[in-house]
């Protein structure tokens, strides 16, 4: 097929945005249907296949570390004189940068919290559980992520820049397929990253918004009503669509830069007036607790329905979300060498994690002690407060509270910018400079599809686009499972 019949090829653009039509037009015609077939398609999913989750990313583990350590670790992700575009400080930071997502900022403060509230074992309330709802939190936000965005982004890396292929999930399949990657089969693939995508997005926007708009109403008492909620979709849409289509690479830069410095200023003041000593006595020990039993909790269902509302949900959603994710990291790891990139990619991010949660997670119990239970008592009312809960126990909480709400903006502004992007290039064929009018199609139906949902259901719909996020990774998962063998089987053809 030829590169100009393959740009003319608008068929996963049809297909997907025809699943996501129909997906809205279900969801407002029968809400209370859609939302009690999307919980049984979940039950299904968690029940019977929860275990594949929490196995496939185990397996995802293995394979990225064994292909690093191993001589396919010097192939470089390009051609073989090829230099990193991006300088190591450059590509560094724009490794950490890709850490700072809007789930951080929402779940930093409120999960440890649930977790130490209602623990899966033991007592809750004591040090233990303390201990161990950060621990779990490491698992869940530490290096399991990254090695998800990894595979995805090696597969995306290689494939596009050493081999010369299309910017396609497809792509990664050639040493399988052939050119059957251009047929339906190929496309299929691409289907199932873009309609995984598009709800691991909504869900996020979804979850942002509602944060916002509690912390409004926490703020400054205005009713957090679903309509506030659309409208702050609808602002939050107009950003970064705006910002994907007109192309505006200087304002994008500015709102990465708001968010890397406010990221960093909010973790410098929480930890100066959090608690440090606190804080680092926390870290310490669950780091320590987190590494030792890292290949247990890995696998751990030891409880089964708590492990389906928590772990097995947080590796659907960054399976839903490794497309997008991988290709960014991808991008600017041109150039690199692949143990470079996966070493990088994977400890660089979680670190940063690991230390963000550490402050915010560690200074929420250490005020919740001291103001006894005011943080607890919170998180209860509603979970999206948590993070304007701790703020109001430290200095300057009339600044803080407004620009925790530019930080949530800008956290999401950048990953949907991204991710925009990335839906436009996979429905245009793998073209890098897909059309205005793409991007803004996909910036729009994002935002209208959560903004719907919302508007029908409340934010009760949130769950639905949940639950969606998991239906769609799961066939993603097995496609990613597959692309391990297909990186293997390519990576043996290389001379090294």
């Amino acid at each position: 097929m030829s590169d100009e019949q393959k740009s003319k090829d608008r068929s996963v653009l049809y297909v997907s945005a025809g699943i996501a039509l129909v997906f809205v037009a279900f969801s407002i015609i029968l809400p209370s249907q859609m939302a009690k077939a999307a919980n049984g398609v979940l039950a299904f999913l968690t029940t019977n296949f929860g275990w594949l989750y929490l196995m496939s990313v185990f397996i995802f583990t293995v394979v990225i570390f064994i292909i690093a350590l191993s001589r396919f670790g010097n192939i470089k992700l390009g051609a073989d004189d090829e230099k990193p575009e991006f300088t190591t400080f450059q590509w560094f930071t724009m490794l950490f940068g890709g850490g700072m997502g809007i789930g951080m900022v929402f779940w930093a403060i409120a999960e440890p919290m649930t977790h130490y509230m209602s623990p899966p074992v033991g007592q809750p309330g004591t040090p233990q559980a303390m201990h161990d709802a950060m621990r779990i939190v490491f698992n869940d936000f530490g290096f399991h992520v990254w090695i998800i965005y990894a595979v995805c982004g090696l597969a995306l890396a290689y494939f596009q820049y050493r081999k010369g292929l299309p910017c396609l999930i497809s792509s990664a399949f050639y040493p399988i397929l052939g050119d059957r990657i251009y047929g339906p089969i190929g496309k299929t693939i691409d289907i199932i990253a873009v309609f995984a995508t598009i709800f691991g997005v909504a869900t996020s926007l979804g979850l942002g918004a509602a944060q916002i708009a509690t912390g409004i109403q926490y703020i400054w008492g205005i009713t957090a009503t679903p309509g506030m909620t659309a409208v702050i979709i609808a602002i939050m849409t107009a950003i970064f669509t705006l910002a994907t289509v007109s192309g505006l690479h200087k304002a994008m830069q500015a709102v990465a830069d708001v968010k890397v410095w406010l990221s960093i200023g909010f973790m410098v003041f929480i930890f100066l007036f959090g608690g440090m000593v606190f804080i680092l006595n926390t870290f310490t020990h669950t780091f320590g607790d987190y590494i030792q039993n890292f290949m247990g909790q890995s696998l751990w269902m030891g409880n089964i329905e708590w492990t389906k509302a928590w772990p097995i949900f947080y590796r659907a959603w960054y399976i839903a979300w490794a497309a997008f994710v991988g290709q960014f990291i991808a991008r600017v790891s041109r150039g690199r060498t692949i143990r470079e990139f996966i070493l990088a990619s994977v400890f660089l991010p979680a670190g940063f994690c690991l230390i963000w949660i550490a402050i915010y997670g560690g200074a929420a119990f250490n005020l919740d002690a001291l103001s006894h239970g005011a943080i607890q008592a919170a998180v209860k009312t509603d979970i999206s407060t948590a993070l304007f809960a701790t703020l109001q126990h430290l200095p300057l909480y009339v600044i803080t509270a407004p620009l925790a709400i530019v930080l949530i903006i800008a956290s999401f502004a950048g990953a949907a910018n991204s991710a925009t992007y990335v839906l436009s290039m996979f429905t245009s064929g793998g073209d890098q400079n897909p059309s205005k009018k793409l991007c803004g199609f996909w910036g729009i139906a994002q935002g209208a599809i959560t903004i719907m949902l919302v508007l029908v259901g409340g934010t009760a719909a949130i769950k639905t686009l949940q639950t969606a996020s998991i239906a769609a990774a799961f066939p993603f998962m097995l496609i990613m499972l597959v692309m391990c063998y297909s990186i293997y089987k390519a990576l043996r053809e290389e001379k090294v």
